[in-house]
């Protein structure tokens, strides 16, 4: 996470989608930063990463085991907190959809990303919003895929399109509330979902993992895979007074991959 010193002491930090991957190395950040820390997911293995962390850290750290396609569920889940400093909206979905598959499968799929990453997103933020107070900072994780896009990844690319955009009129939107919001486009890391994409697009291009691996990193400016850990600075800068005169962005962090 680098040598920059945080405390977000006090405040309470909600991390959708925090219970694996990315979201899990945001959330370990803010708990190492001694935030109440609230992660949310849909898994079973939500409350197990809470208590992982919790014990890593000794920080707080709850779990609320939420499906955010479900408004009903979103909205007890917001409920159920006083109030939120910090907003992660992390959660999403990411799998390859070709246009050219055969059968049903890949339209259950683009409308599961869509419901997911778009809905969902709509939703916690519909219903976190009027916890936070003035002062307070939501933060979109939008992907390098909202600024550029791939083939075979259409409901992805366009979904994180959308998180980019409903960012940057939520920061026009909630300023007047006192909530700052900006986004974060990570590149490449890995996760669970990476792997499994770079699985299927190996499958698909019949070649190896490690040839697309090494062809993905080297059309970066550093080499090198990201760990999830890797982002949780640049969370934590724009969730920090250090960024207050930070609204409406997304950063790049991707290693030099996309340079926009």
């Amino acid at each position: 996470m680098g040598n920059v010193q945080y405390d977000f002491s006090g405040k309470t930090v909600l991390v959708t989608g925090g219970s694996r991957g990315i979201g899990y190395g945001i959330a370990e950040g803010f708990a190492m930063a001694s935030a109440n820390v609230v992660i949310l997911a849909e898994n079973n293995d939500v409350q197990a990463s809470a208590e992982k962390l919790a014990d890593e850290t000794g920080a707080s750290v709850r779990a609320i085991q939420c499906d955010i396609t479900d408004v009903t569920s979103v909205r007890a889940a917001t409920e159920s907190l006083d109030s939120i400093d910090v907003l992660i909206n992390n959660a999403g979905l990411e799998r390859i959809t070709p246009i050219f598959d055969e059968g049903n499968d890949v339209e259950k799929t683009f409308r599961r990303i869509v419901d997911i990453n778009i809905m969902g997103t709509f939703f916690v933020t519909r219903y976190a919003a009027p916890k936070m107070p003035p002062g307070s900072a939501m933060i979109f994780t939008c992907s390098i895929w909202s600024r550029t896009a791939v083939p075979e990844f259409s409901a992805y690319c366009s979904s994180k399109h959308a998180n980019l955009g409903f960012m940057r009129s939520m920061a026009h939107e909630l300023a007047s509330k006192g909530i700052r919001v900006n986004g974060v486009c990570p590149g490449w890391v890995r996760t669970e979902a990476s792997m499994l994409s770079l699985k299927k697009m190996s499958i698909r291009e019949a070649r190896a993992e490690q040839e697309l691996l090494d062809e993905i990193t080297g059309a970066q400016v550093l080499d090198g895979l990201m760990e999830p850990k890797d982002l949780a600075s640049t969370y934590l800068f724009l969730a920090s007074e250090a960024s207050s005169n930070i609204v409406g962005q997304a950063l790049m962090v991707d290693r030099g991959e996309v340079q926009a």
